[in-house]
């Protein structure tokens, strides 16, 4: 059985794109438009590793990441902030959040399918 990833972004094309990237790659992808869809979705289901957006409405990926790290079961699961911040400091608040990789849009397939298998290994 293969891996399972919750994408979190609130654009539709880019939730799209980063689920064919890794379907492509052997991964599950589900897919959320916001932090509070996100973690309902993570009530109701385990997930290997999450991959969230920045800016979003309703909750943004910050307050989401550290969320997820109070959230019981998930406290470990590998999480990856992809977003067009890429100021030091932006990474630096994402990095304290709790992500453990930082990547600046556009995030290279490559790159993407590259460091989601290394967190999950």
């Amino acid at each position: 059985m293969s891996d399972k990833i919750l994408i979190v972004d609130d654009s539709e094309i880019v939730l799209r794109l980063h689920s064919y990237i890794l379907q492509g790659a052997g991964f599950q992808c589900m897919g959320a438009e916001n932090g509070f869809e996100a973690l309902e979705l993570m009530l109701r289901e385990p997930f290997d590793l999450i991959i969230t957006d920045i800016n979003m409405p309703r909750m943004n990926g910050y307050e989401l990441t550290r969320r997820i790290r109070k959230t019981k079961g998930y406290e470990q699961v590998p999480i990856i902030i992809i977003s067009t911040e890429g100021e030091a400091k932006d990474k630096m608040k994402g990095m304290e959040a709790g992500a453990n990789i930082y990547i600046v849009k556009p995030a290279q397939p490559e790159s993407l399918i590259t460091n989601v298998k290394m967190l999950l290994a």
